[in-house]
């Protein structure tokens, strides 16, 4: 049995755990030799022998089921909004919100993440540990962003000219069928792309997103980024927890001439 990557990387970080109260030696000379990953490959199993109880232990907790869905939900289902996007920015602005309160006694206006930060979809059944790292395997955290009203409008003409099912809550876009904009709208207020107003909105948002991922250069020109020290993945464990099931779907956030943008066909 060969040593999968994930036993390799856990125990080179063991390993540097371990070893950071050695004395630290500069080395004079570093000599290599190349190790081709093939068949040929001996197993350690002294290393195997010392990773499995940890393995074992991980294996057991990506088991736990959380909940479950009463269908199968991917981010391709659909163009401009999905049941799986809606889902996961819904469960953003249900966990954050209440945190984000009590941390600074401030309410969230909506959310927006990105349509590529989903890297798995959903199966009808149950939903366990491994399917929140799945969904998110990066270490990603979930902020707050105090937008100005112009950068609130950059944030809606981008998704407009994006056409995408980039995740979004507590906002709605509604295209005409030449796809101008007819209406948008945040946390119930109308968004004019002309007008100039003195008001802020706070956005719940990725570290990811802030830091200009996916173009979205509109989060850099906030008033204030807030932190909540709460990792995405962690907060949709959470959010998974507290459901019984799973049923969400798509709706009317992001519609083009009053008309849902049904699955894509290939």
């Amino acid at each position: 049995m060969k040593i999968s990557h994930f036993k390799i990387l856990f125990t080179l970080l063991i390993l540097g755990f371990t070893s950071c109260e050695q004395e630290y030696v500069k080395p004079v000379k570093i000599t290599y030799q190349q190790q081709a990953v093939d068949s040929t490959l001996i197993p350690n199993t002294e290393m195997e022998d010392f990773i499995e109880p940890y393995t074992k232990k991980i294996d057991s907790e990506m088991k736990t089921v959380l909940t479950y869905a009463s269908k199968s939900m991917f981010k391709s289902d659909s163009n401009y909004n999905t049941a799986l996007g809606n889902l996961i920015a819904d469960a953003v602005l249900e966990e954050a919100n209440p945190l984000f309160k009590q941390k600074y006694n401030l309410n969230i206006d909506a959310v927006l993440l990105n349509y590529g930060g989903i890297r798995s979809g959903i199966s009808k059944g149950e939903i366990s540990v491994r399917t929140a790292y799945d969904i998110m395997p990066f270490e990603n955290e979930i902020i707050i962003v105090e937008l100005p009203y112009e950068a609130v409008q950059e944030m809606i003409a981008y998704l407009i000219d994006r056409k995408t099912a980039h995740p979004i809550s507590g906002m709605q876009i509604k295209l005409n069928h030449d796809y101008s904009l007819a209406k948008a709208s945040i946390n119930n207020e109308e968004i004019n792309l002309k007008d100039a107003k003195k008001k802020s909105f706070y956005i719940a948002t990725t570290d990811y997103l802030l830091q200009g991922g996916d173009q979205m250069e509109f989060f850099a020109k906030n008033n204030k980024v807030y932190s909540l020290n709460y990792k995405f993945r962690n907060l949709l464990i959470d959010y998974f927890t507290k459901k019984d099931e799973i049923d969400a779907s798509q709706d009317d956030r992001f519609t083009v001439g009053g008309n849902l943008q049904k699955a894509k066909s290939y």
